[in-house]
């Protein structure tokens, strides 16, 4: 055991390198990444966002952030499959831990959100977020369309999340996780010629003009197939992708808010993200993982899998 440690978390001297903790102890970051609210000149931060009071069914991805970070601890110090490469050897990564939500207020949650992620991406090449309910989509991309202008929405979800948005008390719009989307349009944030849906299996009353690749036409197409019409419709253009846990199949990820059967594997949904190495990515996420409803981590594992398949497009795009 000797030059090895424990809780490279907190022990770590430095953003990058590989950890050394036991799969089954340790403290319990992103992939072992160091715990820092310091990012400066960091190439990604991964940010949790606890937060699941705008679900229209089962609540419990408040704790999809420590679920995401735990399942993570699977992924030991060898090259990660299928990248064939320590990611942090070139690419420097913390985690920055969660952010302060108010849950007597949830009203507040967006503004907030919004606000820390204007401030993490002022001193970080990229913002990888935990989830969280799907409403937080919505905040990071103001965040980042800020930054970056109108982006490209890449959403892998069961939901098209284009509800017609509803207006609260003070006349506000009140985005919840099946309008966020169609708010995201109007506001100018996202532009609908160059999105794409992929895994949507239920209707909802318009498209907002974004291109749909449904649950059946998934199923008959092959992952780069699949990753072609992604590459055709983004054309280039700055990409913001967001992973709903949902999209999977209900075998793949038993435990979150609207589970739709008929959807995609794993394994199929992976293939698909490990083509997509030549998208400009500007920012991703990771959402509606619900711990309560999961079993033996399966969607857990799922979704932290996502997550480090898009630092495995960072790290290829790095090192070249």
């Amino acid at each position: 055991m000797s030059g090895k440690s424990i809780d490279h978390a907190f022990t770590a001297s430095g953003n990058l390198g590989a950890a050394s903790d036991p799969t089954h102890a340790g403290a319990l970051s992103f992939m072992r990444r160091r715990f820092s609210k310091d990012v400066a000149g960091t190439d990604v931060t991964v940010w949790g966002v606890p937060f699941d009071s705008a679900v229209s069914n089962r609540p419990g991805a408040r704790f999809g952030p420590q679920a995401l970070r735990r399942a993570s601890a699977i992924f030991d110090n060898d090259p990660q499959y299928p990248f064939a490469r320590d990611f942090f050897e070139a690419l420097a990564v913390v985690d920055y831990g969660d952010c302060m939500l108010d849950y007597r207020l949830p009203e507040t949650a967006h503004g907030r959100i919004a606000e820390e992620a204007s401030a993490i991406l002022d001193h970080t090449g990229f913002l990888l977020t935990l989830g969280g309910d799907h409403s937080i989509t919505y905040p990071l991309l103001q965040a980042h369309a800020e930054r970056h202008g109108k982006l490209s929405l890449v959403q892998f979800d069961a939901h098209q999340d284009t509800w017609p948005v509803a207006t609260g008390a003070d006349g506000a719009p009140r985005v919840d996780h099946g309008s966020f989307v169609k708010q995201a349009v109007e506001d100018g944030l996202i532009d609908p010629a160059t999105s794409i849906q992929i895994g949507i299996r239920t209707h909802a009353p318009e498209t907002c003009g974004i291109e749909i690749l449904g649950g059946e036409a998934v199923e008959d197409m092959k992952s780069a197939e699949i990753a072609a019409k992604i590459y055709e419709r983004t054309g280039g253009t700055n990409v913001y992708l967001t992973f709903d846990i949902d999209c999977l199949d209900v075998a793949f990820a038993p435990g979150t808010g609207t589970p739709v059967a008929g959807g995609p594997s794993s394994a199929k949904m992976l293939a698909v993200l490990r083509h997509l190495k030549n998208l400009q990515l500007v920012g991703a996420d990771v959402v509606e993982v619900s711990p309560p409803y999961d079993h033996a981590d399966v969607t857990a594992i799922a979704g932290s899998t996502v997550a480090m398949y898009v630092l495995g497009i960072l790290a290829e795009k790095k090192v070249g």
